[in-house]
């Protein structure tokens, strides 16, 4: 093995700037961060340029959406760090804090209900960017996802962000059409003619196809909206996120359940524990409760002003 240079508290130090060392070695990947999982074309020309200049040449990608170049020397990040600040980058994405936010590409996607570039970046901007100080028992990962679909596997984040068209649906309006196109639109077999009447069960995942497709106009539009979910993981241990049960129909309402959820999390989580362990042990109904009320927010100066999980150390 190489004779090593870089010590412990030198790569601790770069760490939380979003530099990794590579192993077995004195040189380190730069994560850069994506903010909604987009990038410019003369900020890839940056990227290619620094990896040129200061790496091994190549460009990888993580699961998150962000970008690292490795084989950069410990003696050349705050140089590289100044470089791709020229076109807006920035370093960044570890600790237990909360972490870049992931998108789908709903903004553009045919099957897109939101705008999920520009709800993620404004996230970005409040909470990691807002928060970055604020220290949790854990990482916290937020996805965005434009639709049912869930291409970016939101519900296996900390917490979880849906695009919703809740159908607007008159039962006065419908016919009972032996071959119901509504029916046959339905990718979730929700929609069903029963007694010569169309019924909309509880599977209905709010995707929206069934708009408009009626005949008799008994499903004319729908309401945009959010659903939002809590306590999903994904890595030694896997949980699915748990669904609040009401649809959000404003950002505001969705900034503010990231924000009660954030305090309540370091207000009442244990040092090293996921999202997902808090849940289960705190208990999903009365987590609900809290975040659907505004009393936590009474306590926000408190609670991000005191001396908590100071200790690090993940329980998974």
């Amino acid at each position: 093995m190489a004779n090593l240079k870089v010590t412990p508290e030198q790569e601790k130090s770069v760490k939380a700037l979003g530099f990794l060392r590579n192993k077995g070695t004195d040189n380190f990947s730069a994560r850069i961060i994506t903010v909604n999982g987009k990038i410019t074309a003369a900020q890839q020309r940056k990227i290619a340029e620094a990896a040129e200049k200061f790496g091994n040449g190549h460009v990888t990608f993580t699961s998150r959406l962000t970008i690292e170049i490795p084989g950069i020397p410990y003696e050349k990040i705050e140089e590289f760090r100044k470089f791709i600040a020229e076109e807006g980058l920035e370093t960044g994405g570890t600790g237990s804090k909360v972490r870049p936010v992931v998108s789908c590409k709903g903004s553009i996607c045919q099957h897109g209900l939101i705008d999920t570039f520009g709800l993620s970046e404004e996230i970005h901007n409040k909470f990691y960017i807002g928060y970055r100080s604020v220290r949790l028992p854990h990482k916290f990962k937020i996805a965005v996802g434009g639709c049912p679909n869930s291409c970016v596997k939101p519900t296996t984040n900390d917490l979880s962000i849906v695009g919703q068209m809740v159908p607007n649906y008159d039962k006065d309006l419908c016919m009972g059409c032996k071959k119901c196109p509504v029916e046959e639109t339905c990718p979730v077999g929700a929609a069903k003619v029963v007694d010569a009447v169309l019924e909309i069960s509880d599977k209905c995942n709010n995707c929206g196809k069934c708009i408009g497709k009626c005949n008799f106009d008994s499903i004319p539009d729908g309401e945009q909206g959010y659903q939002i979910a809590i306590g999903g993981m994904w890595g030694k241990r896997k949980q699915e996120a748990i669904a609040i049960n009401k649809i959000f129909k404003t950002k505001e309402e969705v900034f503010d359940i990231i924000e009660k959820t954030l305090l309540l999390y370091r207000e009442k989580g244990q040092t090293g524990e996921r999202m997902a362990q808090f849940v289960n042990r705190y208990g999903f109904e009365n987590i609900e409760k809290e975040l659907l009320s505004d009393e936590i927010l009474k306590r926000k100066d408190e609670i991000l002003e005191a001396e908590l999980h100071v200790t690090g150390g993940a329980t998974c």
